[in-house]
């Protein structure tokens, strides 16, 4: 067990807070998450009742066994009053250069399918060239190089007009966002669920009905390639180091039917 340490008044108060927080999110009791870090419950009673202050060690495997982002991971180690482990550098930095490389290479050989990066609220990193084939009519306020896609995808001036089965599809939108912002509480994303969830028909809010398909495929109408259906994958870096590129995600679109397939690689 860690040796004993003695935290500032506010780190005394911060960390126990922030622990429980991140361990009722996870649906974890105090003797699941002490058996997967290597301690004891009474260990870590002790530690959110702020009667004992946890090592850095420690504190690196707790992190671990909630499986936390790397941001969270981060605000944890703050919390117990040491300096964070993960640096987030701006996407312009030359350390960050080889992986938005490899994303580029992903989204041009994505082609003739759509294919996009988003960061965590949604806003656009980069795209291929399909990927104008789903902004068409847009508002250029809404489809500019710095779009948030999530706003875009639901707004009444973005896509939402063409969106043949928007409240069904916009439901799992908003429902992915809602599980987003339980397990990883965020006052921008928050915000951003508000309003999103405010262009979102009332029959399609979360709870409004009980059954959800395993999918449910964008149906989008386009000028000049008639309906696409398209389904949607997501991929992150697994093994991120860097909070910038953790949070990163490559969505790309694939058809649902031949009819779509076909649509997309015309004049391909």
């Amino acid at each position: 067990m860690d040796a004993p340490r003695t935290l500032a008044p506010a780190a005394a108060q911060a960390f126990p807070r922030a622990l429980r927080a991140s361990r009722s999110r996870r649906h974890l009791s105090q003797l699941e998450l002490a058996l997967r870090a290597g301690t004891t419950q009474r260990h870590i009673s002790f530690i959110e009742n702020g009667r004992s202050a946890p090592g850095r060690a420690l504190v690196a495997r707790i992190a671990d066994s909630l499986a936390l982002p790397l941001r969270e991971r981060n605000g944890l180690l703050l919390a117990a009053g040491f300096a964070p482990v993960h640096p987030q550098r701006d996407l312009a930095d030359p350390a960050l250069a080889p992986a938005l490389e490899a994303l580029d290479h992903i989204l041009t050989g994505h082609l003739p399918y759509p294919a996009i990066v988003v960061d965590r609220y949604g806003d656009l990193v980069g795209a291929n060239s399909a990927f104008g084939l789903m902004t068409e009519g847009a508002d250029p306020t809404l489809a500019g190089p710095r779009a948030n896609i999530l706003r875009l995808a639901l707004h009444p001036a973005g896509m939402a007009p063409r969106i043949r089965n928007f409240p069904q599809w916009a439901r799992h939108v908003i429902e992915a966002l809602r599980e987003e912002l339980r397990r990883n509480p965020d006052d921008r994303l928050a915000a951003l669920h508000e309003e999103l969830a405010g262009y979102v028909p009332e029959a399609a809010v979360p709870g409004a009905d009980t059954v959800l398909g395993f999918t449910v495929p964008m149906e989008l109408e386009s000028a000049g390639r008639g309906l696409l259906r398209l389904m949607t994958t997501v991929a992150v870096f697994a093994t991120a180091a860097d909070v910038t590129i953790a949070e990163l995600k490559l969505e790309a679109f694939l058809p649902a039917d031949r009819a779509t397939a076909d649509a997309l690689r015309k004049d391909a």
